[in-house]
């Protein structure tokens, strides 16, 4: 019982944490593919590959702030936020092998759901404390800011 309890508070961060590993499956595929076809010294084999390179910097960063919020405040709008993000990133990667210039809004969007995720980790961390040490819980509250305040993700 208690497992199942646990899975149901997680379910969204995982289903949103695989299909971000598929989406590294697919930009890993597109270097490979851009490598083989091509001379390893073509631009387009070089934008792929910093693509790919500038996406996977980022997605330690991601996993983590998605899964922080997602335990410490509220699952739902961390894995609402999360799809969003890869979304984002998805549209950076394409952006990126055009040209660079065309991965600008997704990078600075990608940015904004970021700071969104950390502020909501920052929040759920800030309540627990508050709770633990002086008894004040604000969870319920916040959850619904949360809820409200993750549909404004989608105005670019």
């Amino acid at each position: 019982r208690y497992s199942i309890k646990m899975v149901e508070n997680i379910y969204l961060l995982v289903i949103v944490t695989l299909i971000s590993v598929l989406q590294n499956v697919f930009f890993a595929q597109k270097v490979e593919r851009e490598c083989k076809n091509r001379n390893m010294s073509t631009s387009a084999f070089e934008r792929v590959s910093c693509a790919n390179r500038n996406c996977m910097d980022a997605y330690p960063t991601f996993l983590a702030v998605m899964w922080c919020a997602g335990v410490c405040l509220s699952q739902a709008p961390a894995a609402f936020a999360g799809i969003i993000y890869l979304l984002v990133r998805q549209k950076y990667f394409i952006g990126y092998l055009g040209q660079s210039s065309q991965s600008t809004p997704g990078y600075l969007f990608g940015k904004r759901i970021i700071s969104f995720l950390s502020l909501m980790c920052i929040v759920g961390v800030f309540n627990y404390l508050l709770w633990r040490y002086y008894g004040s819980d604000y969870k319920e509250y916040v959850e619904t800011i949360t809820n409200a305040a993750s549909a404004l993700l989608l105005l670019p």
